[in-house]
């Protein structure tokens, strides 16, 4: 990779238009109708970034993202778009690829344990109302002042049903704790595991250092988070890129407004992040995308209408494309000219109109300058993918995920001692055969000692040494505090 380009040109009218790579981190958005572009936006921003070293993170939750780490030439449109264009030095090339999946199945595995959630998003996952999120918050509480671990659903289910059978003695210190509730979150989990989330939760962790990574050359790894399959539990699909983004602001340091960002984070389908969130949570989303600029980190937004995201959170997103919406209802219109007024307005052309006749591939866009306002917005066409569109084989895919210098890593999982095991020892109970694991070894999915991926895993946080009252003590960051987790 040579020099740092003065823009990354994503867009072009009667001239390019280029994201300046240091006002990057001031996060971004792409909007529009189903089937008008957006995808192919996201994937050519995704290139820019990778040419210009810069890391990203994409959810695929469509299941067509995946021709990126192959050169591109197999579709007519791209290449019509191409000539059209006149875009005389365009070649195709590949990008370096990561694959990750919650399910195992498609990319390496991705896990968080529970406390690192926390009992906000756990209540969001769980869609528990107030009072019900009230008493999670106190089985949390309960678990850390006793020195439990909550890595898995199985240590969060025996931890609840614990503190639902002494709900007497935890009376007096933690408040009432109501049986109907207890009942509510048992039987949500139940849900929960059902759907297959239990094995999202667990040890090894993602390192999100595993997620900023260049290349040979010197481009930035694009890692596709496969969500095709978790898309059809949507609330746990947003909590888990709220966990990825409270993750980096927790572990990146402090670096102010760098030359370009460490990583790049894509928000897809981010309605989902919003719909009947409460406020308390949107409170903490605002504050996340506010302070993790300063950690080098740009947040790119992907919906339908730029409406579908609170106001204060639209107001902090400065790189803009806008697709084509739809106008056919008096809804729909209001929406376009709200729409259309969240650009800086250019007086020769009449956003609200060309919101309404963009084709597919044509958007409206705005970019920082130098001095961090905002372009005037102008109506460009977006520069076609140098990568392939055709989605890989189930052998590229394989191919690539071997080839991964983190393969095998996060394909073994950990099962340490924790809160299902230390309350079934106090409830005399013979553990299940299945969980069992030699004495004083962690437990993994080849069924051996894996010491060094247990180390690996303590080693993310000083609260490890969970036996000392010190370790009881949760160490929470700033996005800890906010989003009410512990670092284990």
């Amino acid at each position: 990779m040579g020099a740092l380009p003065e823009s990354l040109i994503i867009a072009k009218a009667e001239s390019d238009i280029g994201i300046i790579p240091a006002m990057a981190n001031r996060h971004g958005l792409v909007a529009g109708a189903t089937g008008t572009g957006k995808t192919v936006s996201l994937r050519t921003l995704a290139e820019q970034f990778s040419l210009a070293g810069v890391p990203v993170f994409m959810a695929d939750v469509k299941g067509d993202l995946s021709g990126l780490p192959f050169p591109g030439g197999d579709n007519r449109k791209v290449k019509e778009r191409i000539e059209s264009l006149g875009l005389t030095d365009f070649r195709f090339e590949g990008f370096p690829t990561a694959f990750w999946d919650v399910f195992g199945e498609q990319g390496h595995p991705v896990r968080a344990t529970v406390s690192e959630m926390g009992p906000l998003l756990m209540s969001r996952i769980l869609m528990l109302n107030e009072t019900q999120s009230g008493v999670l918050t106190l089985v949390f509480k309960i678990a850390d002042d006793k020195g439990l671990l909550l890595l898995d659903l199985k240590d969060l289910r025996a931890m609840v049903q614990f503190v639902g059978d002494q709900a007497g003695e935890f009376k007096t210190e933690y408040g009432n704790i109501s049986p109907a509730s207890i009942g509510a979150i048992q039987r949500n989990l139940l849900g929960l595991e059902q759907q297959g989330a239990d094995k999202f939760f667990g040890e090894p962790s993602l390192n999100i250092r595993d997620l900023m990574q260049t290349d040979s050359k010197g481009y930035g790894f694009i890692n596709i988070f496969v969500a095709d399959k978790l898309m059809q539990s949507p609330k746990l699909y947003a909590a888990f890129l709220l966990w990825m983004l409270s993750e980096l602001f927790e572990q990146l340091p402090e670096i102010g407004d760098p030359e370009k960002p460490c990583l790049v984070f894509f928000f897809d389908e981010a309605h989902l992040l919003f719909d009947d969130a409460p406020k308390v949570l949107v409170d903490k989303i605002e504050q996340v995308v506010r302070l993790i600029r300063s950690k080098g980190v740009g947040v790119y937004f992907i919906t339908q209408n730029p409406l579908d995201l609170p106001d204060a959170v639209l107001g902090q997103l400065g790189n803009r494309v806008q697709h084509a919406l739809r106008a056919f209802t008096p809804n729909d219109q209001k929406n376009v000219k709200a729409a259309a007024n969240t650009f800086r307005a250019d007086p020769t052309l009449d956003v609200a109109r060309a919101i309404t006749e963009l084709e597919v591939g044509e958007a409206l866009v705005s970019v920082l300058d130098a001095k961090g306002a905002p372009t005037v917005v102008r109506r460009a066409f977006i520069c076609p993918p140098h990568s392939r569109l055709t989605p890989l084989t189930s052998d590229e895919r394989r191919g690539i995920i071997q080839n991964s210098l983190v393969y095998s890593y996060y394909e073994k999982t950990v099962d340490r001692e924790s809160a299902y095991e230390k309350l079934k020892s106090r409830a005399g109970e013979e553990e299940p055969a299945e969980h069992k694991a030699p004495a004083g070894k962690p437990r993994t999915s080849a069924g051996r000692s894996e010491t060094g991926v247990l180390l690996s895993s303590m080693a993310k946080s000083a609260a490890h040494a969970i036996g000392s009252q010190l370790g009881r003590q949760i160490i929470r960051g700033v996005l800890g505090s906010l989003l009410g987790r512990s670092r284990r």
